[in-house]
């Protein structure tokens, strides 16, 4: 497939659902840092929810899988929504919807390691006053705004496209 006969790229469409946590604990945060195609950044522990699975349990699933931490969900913070385009290869191009659902949680149990044959290579609690020096997703600067702000509609703002 390399797009249509004008030269234009064929548009994929994507929905991604995926859960998080914000675990906080004496000024730190815990973080995992993801691998992808455009480098190494840090974010949130969580990920996909897989078909038929509780959003609560994924974040749940994902925190231990990523940190090797098992934790207990203490409450939904707020869903985010970002949609962007991404090259998929030659002549494609995703309009991918990720739909985020952001909980805090609270570590109690399990030992800090690091994800194996993951998504995440490393898995550490970082300093809140050091996250602006790092390399990261925007997901992390949403969920600290909803962490301090818990806005009622559990959004930072209006819809981003």
């Amino acid at each position: 497939m390399s797009g249509d006969e004008g030269g234009q790229p064929v548009l994929v469409r994507e929905l991604r659902v995926a859960a998080y946590a914000v675990c906080i604990h004496e000024g730190k945060i815990l973080l995992a840092r993801f691998v992808g195609t455009s480098g190494k950044h840090w974010t949130l522990p969580g990920g996909g929810i897989d078909h038929g699975e509780d959003p609560l349990a994924a974040a749940v699933r994902e925190v231990e899988e990523e940190t090797g931490y098992d934790v207990v969900i203490e409450s939904l913070l707020g869903v985010d929504s970002m949609r962007r385009r991404f090259p998929r290869g030659v002549g494609i191009e995703a309009d991918h919807h990720a739909v985020r659902v952001i909980y805090t949680a609270r570590v109690v149990g399990g030992v800090l390691r690091h994800e194996i044959g993951g998504s995440t290579d490393q898995a550490a609690w970082i300093d809140l006053d050091q996250i602006d020096t790092l390399e990261r997703v925007d997901l992390i600067d949403i969920a600290l705004d909803l962490a301090r702000n818990r806005p009622p509609s559990g959004r930072v703002d209006a819809q981003r496209t």
